[in-house]
């Protein structure tokens, strides 16, 4: 599929999102019904791996030692599912939310105060609720949130007009009340070990298809997207033992930090803390203004690539600033500072 096809796929998909349609399939019906069994046998090879399902929990205070200053914390929300919740690891410290506060706060040189509401296996329809958590102390409303959703919602069957409404509507309420909001989109399900070919091409196909959609919904909101899926691809392809977790489905530690360096940069320069200089498009880096559309299905292509609003609406619709930011190494995070 062309990159002008899946433009008009994912614009399809978020249009139908934004005006209640809740027909536009991801792949056909035979091949959803294939691709399903394969999860099934996926997601069972998950449930007898070597793994208790237990999250750490990584809630707390990253970076308390810049406090010394007087610098309050920044407040970081995580939303979504098992990746955002970080299942698949031991420590808190491996965890996604524990990384991006970890490096948020050496970025920023102050404390972030981390919280995490994800939910391991839910869909997109869940946002509602976990966003009422985050905003349930107006007063303390967090600077910024990351949302990571969508995995579930393909192996489900849920139609992608609805999980793009659910996402949309979550990120328009993050921002309504004053949060920069940064979404991971939807990962890879071809990369998945149980999942064998031709369905990987299947999962594959669905997996960038909802991931450009949830791109426009978000981006047309006002929040920034980072592409997850090909996180999930060559590397993890590569070295499957290494990036993948004992279940052959979660990432492992070596994983949740290579998704963390990518949504990192993101994360920095929705704050303003990213080098001013490097906030215009590099034409070395194929960086560029598209419409958004355009610019969701190039990312969806391409891990760690950004999408953000930069112009307003035009004859052919919003535009996007497409960036390939440069991304910062991240470590296990240190013990936090529990919070409350």
């Amino acid at each position: 599929m062309t990159s002008m096809s899946r433009a008009r796929v994912a614009r399809r998909i978020a249009a139908g999102a934004a005006y209640g349609g809740g027909g536009v399939g991801l792949v056909g019906a035979a091949a959803v019904g294939l691709l399903l069994t394969e999860m099934r046998l996926a997601r069972r090879h998950v449930n007898n791996g070597n793994t208790t399902g237990r999250v750490p929990l990584a809630d707390g205070v990253y970076g308390a030692g810049y406090g010394l200053f007087g610098e309050s914390p920044l407040r970081l929300a995580m939303l979504g599912d098992s990746t955002a919740a970080g299942q698949g690891v031991h420590r808190a410290g491996q965890t996604p939310g524990a990384l991006l506060a970890a490096g948020l706060a050496a970025v920023a040189e102050r404390p972030v105060s981390l919280r995490n509401v994800a939910l391991p296996g839910a869909t997109s329809d869940d946002l509602d609720r976990q966003v009422a958590l985050v905003l349930a102390a107006p007063i303390t409303a967090p600077d910024i949130c990351v949302i990571m959703i969508g995995a579930n919602d393909v192996t489900r069957r849920i139609p992608p007009t609805r999980s793009v409404r659910h996402l949309s509507a979550a990120v328009q309420r993050l921002r309504s009340a004053g949060a920069e909001v940064v979404v991971g989109t939807c990962p890879d399900l071809g990369t998945i070990e149980p999942v064998r070919q031709p369905l990987r091409w299947l999962a594959r196909r669905a997996s960038r298809q909802l991931a450009a959609a949830q791109t426009i919904g978000a981006v047309e909101r006002g929040g920034r997207t980072v592409s997850l899926g090909d996180l999930l691809g060559p590397e993890f392809m590569a070295n499957p033992r290494e990036l993948f977790g004992p279940d052959h489905y979660h990432p492992s530690a070596e994983g949740y930090a290579t998704a963390a360096m990518a949504v990192l940069p993101t994360l920095c320069a929705a704050l303003g803390l990213w080098p001013a200089e490097e906030e215009g498009p590099d034409a070395s880096r194929r960086e560029g203004f598209l419409p958004v559309a355009r610019a969701a299905a190039e990312a969806a292509s391409e891990a760690g690539t950004e999408v953000a609003a930069a112009m307003p609406t035009g004859p052919r619709g919003p535009w996007a600033l497409l960036k390939r930011r440069r991304r910062r190494r991240v470590r296990e995070a240190e013990p936090v500072t529990p919070s409350g």
